[in-house]
């Protein structure tokens, strides 16, 4: 049985334990009898390491162990996180750095874990910690994101870790010098700091026959599995890894970290479990951040206002070390998005990924789309501005015709469907274009200068096309379905029961949604790159096929009809030679009373046969206080083709909250660093975090023209909101301030910088 989900909104079944308070994270399940872990981090960005003594810290009461650089070497650990390394221009790979656990000769950012110390409690861990004497030669700290400056790495002269492009260059730059128009823009991406609600943590404990339990707060358990076992150097099937309850995770908690190997190694060496949950400062100088680039782009138009082609070429922060998937993120991510929703022949991405002494850059919603998406959606705008053609009109050219799909881009990736114009339109009448010259009017009067802001954005899903799921019946009436991702509050509980009841007809009600436990399921892709429901979905209706397949026989034998003859329809098997329907629950009932485990659980599995492409239209109108400064996002409207949808408040959810955080990246949040590379955006009476009245009721519309590339016709929706959110406040600031001959503004838009900008002063240095 294959249908279309209901698309029915119904109530969050998880919502209940989360809004009494009875959720499970990660530090609700510690074992009470854990030590705690704390972490002495370097005070410095940038220094030779030339004395560690850590002698007082272990006789200090109460403390179990201390772990340094030294000691980790001495076990045999492993002491490196992996990272995705790019190819340079040249055919060699870029520069792939050591980064350990705990700092061994060098440190590079302020922030860096050098020892572990681990106590009966926290504060005995602190007091501890604070008794441990560093001794180091301070280095000038390399802060700019640009070649040059201090050397962090000898390996990489002038701090550049790779230098990649995709595309032909010169192609690209005969047809610019062709161009009847050619058009610049600087664009700067400012970095941010993730701020999930609930902190980072974890836990880990050893059983007595070697194997070792880690519990941590992630998006997905089966990449921690494989690196711990490395690590420590032991068997996979010596590891468990489980994630409970999560309380946001938005790329940030998709990757590994010291803190989670550490907690890992002192369990086995004190025999104990070790808890660790960072405090809000220490997560700011240790999580990963997000965004940190800065972009030239050049884009051409013939005398039709057609693009001709299209260059831009980049330099990303990494931070000191590269994480995980960083040099991935502003190259190949970034890519796949390049063109847009465009009809763009001829282009040229350039990137250059730059190590500075701060803390790593990798992926925040949207990894490498948002980037690239502003970037694109931030030129077209300006382009259109100094052209002198309604900015609406110039996209609408240039759109990718709907009977142009399938359609490969200029950087090979293929998108299945598009109807970007009837999407923009529908944008336009829901925001009211047509009133907004009354809306400005009324601005002028009080004062206030106001714009509008325009984003057509378009992204590409990502992660593993692979996915699988399990159906299992239980002897108390209820269902689990086994999942590959990771709900970080997304509703995973609500979607995958509502669209296996919708399926298969089993009650929703009986279902268990099982998730984040490496014993209890064989292997998953996590969550990240907006994968989880469509390729969670179409791995689940594989199962239910399995599932109906396996059942019939037996279904037929107990009906006492030819198998032929046997259908699934509606929840029921049905025959022609027979009264009798039974459903679902009532085969398992017969199969449980039969002995038959076998027919109680079923495995599945399945792979997309492509990517799908959620795009949308998302239209920011910004007033302007020229006399504070003050940018308010006063009206902001998004109509997105998210394919069919199973759950649309979720959806709705979904955007609110990427909408929400692209504001924040666009008026508030800025990471500042001082010339020595000490974080001054530590707390949050520093660092800006988007508040309620920085953003407005956002109202959310759906135009939808299902995917090709997967059975139920979806996209994924859950770093849309992100994507489009930037070039719509940007260009929406832009328009408003066009008048007064302001040309170049540039995120985060703060009072100050914002009055700045207006009054032409040199912007302050951060």
């Amino acid at each position: 049985m294959q249908k279309f989900g209901e698309s029915q909104t119904i109530k969050r079944v998880e919502d209940s334990r989360f809004l009494t308070g009875t959720g499970a994270y990660v530090d609700d399940l510690a074992p009470a009898h854990a030590l705690h872990a704390v972490f002495f981090r370097s005070p410095v960005a940038h220094a030779e390491i030339t004395g560690l003594d850590v002698s007082a810290a272990r006789d200090v009461p109460g403390v179990a162990l201390v772990l340094t650089a030294e000691d980790l070497e001495a076990a045999g650990v492993v002491s490196d996180i992996p990272a995705a390394i790019m190819r340079n221009l040249d055919g060699s790979r870029g520069v792939a750095t050591k980064r350990p656990f705990l700092a061994s000769g060098r440190v590079r950012f302020v922030g860096q874990p050098i020892a572990m110390v681990v106590a009966e409690t926290a504060n005995a861990a602190k007091e501890a910690a604070e008794l441990i004497e560093f001794d180091y030669e301070e280095l000038d700290a390399s802060l700019n994101v640009a070649p040059g400056g201090p050397a962090i790495y000898e390996a990489a002269p002038d701090n550049v870790a790779f230098d990649w492009g995709l595309g032909d260059a010169d192609a690209t730059d005969a047809a610019l010098a062709a161009s009847a128009h050619r058009v610049k823009l600087d664009v700067a991406d400012n970095r941010i700091i993730v701020n999930s609600m609930e902190p980072r943590g974890a836990f880990a404990e050893w059983t007595e026959d070697g194997r070792v339990h880690l519990c941590y707060g992630g998006q997905g358990v089966w990449g921690m599995k494989d690196r711990l076992s490395k690590a420590l150097k032991i068997k996979p099937d010596q590891v468990r890894v489980t994630t409970p309850d999560v309380g946001g995770g938005f790329g940030m908690k998709g990757f590994t970290y010291p803190e989670y190997y550490m907690v890992a190694i002192a369990a086995r060496e004190v025999g104990k479990p070790v808890r660790w949950f960072a405090e809000r400062t220490e997560a700011m100088l240790s999580d990963n951040a997000g965004r940190d680039l800065t972009s030239l782009a050049e884009i051409g138009f013939d005398e039709n206002l057609k693009i001709t082609a299209y260059r831009v070429d980049s330099m990303c922060n990494l931070g000191a070390y590269n994480s995980e998937f960083a040099q991935a993120i502003q190259t190949d991510l970034f890519a796949k998005v390049y063109a847009g929703t465009y009809d763009i022949q001829t282009a040229y991405l350039s990137v250059k990924g730059i190590f500075t002494n701060t803390t790593q850059v990798d992926a925040y919603r949207g990894a490498g789309r948002p980037e690239a998406i502003y970037v694109l959606e931030r030129v077209m705008d300006y382009a259109a501005r100094e052209l002198g053609v309604d900015p609406w009109e110039l996209r609408r050219r240039n759109f990718i015709k709907p009977d142009a799909f399938p359609y490969e881009t200029v950087v090979g990736e293929v998108y299945d469907v598009g109807e970007f114009d009837r999407v923009m339109t529908r944008a336009a009448d829901a925001a009211d274009v047509d009133g907004f010259a009354a809306r400005k009017a009324d601005s002028a009067v009080a004062g206030k200068l106001r714009g509008l802001g325009v984003c057509y954005y378009i992204e590409s899903i990502l992660g593993d096309p692979t996915e699988g799921a399990a159906i299992e019946f239980n002897d108390d009436g209820t269902v689990n379905l086994y999942v590959g991702t990771q709900s970080n509050g997304q509703g995973h509980e609500t979607v995958y029961a509502q669209f296996l009841a919708d399926q298969s007809g089993l009650p929703m009600d009986a279902i268990r949604i099982v998730q984040g436990d490496s014993d209890r399921i064989k292997s998953g892709g996590g969550t990240g790159g907006s994968r989880s429901v469509t390729v969670q979905s179409t791995a689940t209706l594989a199962t239910i096929d399995t599932m109906i397949t396996t059942l019939t026989p037996y279904v037929a034998a107990k009906l006492d009809v030819p198998e032929d003859t046997v259908t699934f329809d509606d929840g029921h098997f049905r025959s022609e030679h027979s009264n009798q329907t039974p459903d679902l629950m009532e085969v398992a009932a017969m199969a449980r009373n039969d002995a038959r485990p076998e027919l109680l659980r079923h495995d599945g599995k399945a792979t997309l046969p492509g990517r799908s492409y959620p795009n949308g239209c998302h239209i920011a109108e910004m007033e302007i206080d020229p006399d504070t400064g003050t940018v308010e996002v006063a009206k902001y409207t998004v109509t997105d083709d998210f394919g069919n949808l199973i759950h649309p408040m979720l959806a709705e959810g979904q955007v609110h909250g990427g909408v929400a955080q692209g504001i924040g990246q666009a008026l508030t949040e800025h990471v500042v660093f001082d010339e020595s590379g000490q974080l001054l955006t530590a707390t949050f009476m520093d660092y800006g975090m988007p508040r309620a009245d920085n953003v407005p009721m956002i109202a959310f519309y759906t135009e939808t023209i299902p995917s090709k590339n997967n059975p139920m016709g979806m996209k994924g929706c859950g770093e849309a909101g992100t994507v489009g959110a930037l070039a719509a406040v940007a260009n929406g600031v832009l328009d408003a301030v066009w008048e007064t001959g302001l040309r170049q503004v540039d995120m985060p838009f703060t009072p100050h910088r914002m009055w700045q900008m207006l009054h032409q002063t040199p912007l302050a240095a951060e």
